[in-house]
């Protein structure tokens, strides 16, 4: 099992020679092969997450149908079966050609999977939480994460931010960004909130360095960002998975079930790998129901389970994501707000009913208790006197 964070998209080991505008193959162009592809995986059973998140209960009400998810990241392999007709042309901003459908390190593949993979097959356990969806492949990176440190190519954060906006110019209702800059950029910066302002919801891993400084991760750190955070099979966050004001929800990084380039499986950890979880139910939300980016966001973390932190931690945030919550709950999206305070000169009118009603019961308490001293009185004399009327005929008593 690997633990990938996302390719890290460290600005300070960027270099000028990568490419700085977005790249689609061409008939005239030759397509780009990977000149170290992943091995193939084995098939293996994942039952944690469909436990915790259940797939299925959600078919009836949403699959993220007409829903595009932007997957910025390692390229998307669609050659597997389970991702076959899932993946639209996208774009290579790595290399001088492509689709965004090579996928050398099989990062953006897994990605995708969780996401958007069809039916199992032959006995398999990996399902997609939105398998109605279409992926759009951003190919941007091919870095792995080996023993804590980053190698292989990337693209500069300039690039990074075109790459974003390529993909809001070409529909993409959802933007999953699992890559962490460790540097404000404004380039990337811009793109956020050109995507923003277009009503994408974007989704961001919030990174996987809690043991290497924490250091504040971008873009799940810009505003308006859903920042996610991991947690393994017992619930708890991973001991990787950053902590602080970025962190907005929960979701499974530890342990997920994954495709691989080809048609191989994986089991890989990540925060990078919690973050289509929460794209995915921002899928069956959009689908469901036609409500803006804001407001997807607002359910998303309104119905969000409670978590060990408690809710609005800086390790949990607003909870564990929950996909049938947020997508059938009737209630108004976001949180209740408090009730504005009354003018001084203006009674509560609950608070002069509740009075009224204490006033009311008091008063009939009285009288009841008058009655019952009267009733208890009259029993009295009865028992002293009667027994003396009966002795003497009820005749008067005789002077001594």
């Amino acid at each position: 099992m690997r633990r990938g964070a996302s390719p890290i998209v460290a600005a300070a080991l960027l270099t000028a020679t990568l490419a700085t505008v977005p790249f689609v193959a061409t008939p005239a162009q030759a397509a780009p092969v990977c000149l170290n592809p992943p091995a193939p995986g084995k098939r293996l059973a994942d039952p944690w997450t469909q436990r915790r998140l259940s797939p299925d209960r959600l078919t009836p009400f949403a699959t993220g149908a007409g829903v595009t998810v932007a997957v910025i990241d390692s390229g998307v392999d669609d050659r597997h079966p389970q991702l076959k007709g899932r993946v639209r042309g996208g774009a290579d901003f790595l290399d001088s050609a492509g689709q965004g459908r090579l996928d050398c390190v099989g990062h953006g593949t897994g990605v995708a999977s969780i996401i958007a993979a069809g039916p199992p097959r032959d006995g398999g356990q990996l399902r997609g939480l939105a398998p109605g969806a279409r992926i759009l492949p951003v190919r941007v990176s091919e870095q792995r994460v080996i023993n804590g440190k980053e190698s292989g190519r990337t693209v500069s954060a300039t690039t990074f931010g075109a790459a974003i906006r390529w993909a809001v110019d070409h529909d993409a209702d959802v933007l999953n960004l699992s890559v962490v800059l460790y540097e404000d950029s404004p380039a990337v910066r811009s793109a956020i909130e050109y995507a923003l302002a277009k009503d994408v919801v974007v989704v961001a891993a919030v990174g996987n360095s809690q043991e290497r400084g924490n250091p504040r991760p971008y873009p799940a750190a810009y505003d308006g960002v859903l920042g996610v955070g991991a947690i393994g099979p017992d619930g708890l966050r991973q001991s990787y998975s950053q902590v602080g004001p970025f962190v907005d929800v929960m979701a499974p990084g530890g342990q997920v079930l994954v495709a691989a380039p080809g048609s191989g499986y994986g089991v890989e950890s990540g925060t990078s790998y919690a973050t289509p979880y929460v794209a995915a139910t921002a899928a069956l939300i959009r689908d469901y129901r036609d409500i803006s980016a804001k407001e997807v966001v607002r359910r998303i973390i309104a119905t969000a389970d409670p978590a060990a932190g408690g809710r609005d931690s800086e390790a949990y945030g607003a909870g564990l994501v929950n996909p049938y919550r947020a997508v059938t709950e009737t209630i108004a999206a976001g949180r209740p707000e408090r009730a504005a305070p009354l003018p001084r000169d203006v009674a509560d009118p609950t608070e002069t009913a509740t009075h009224e009603r204490l006033a009311d019961t008091r008063e009939r308490a009285l009288v009841f208790a008058a009655v019952g001293g009267a009733l208890a009185t009259v029993a009295l004399v009865i028992a002293l006197v009667l027994p003396r009327g009966l002795r003497r005929r009820w005749r008067p008593a005789e002077p001594a």
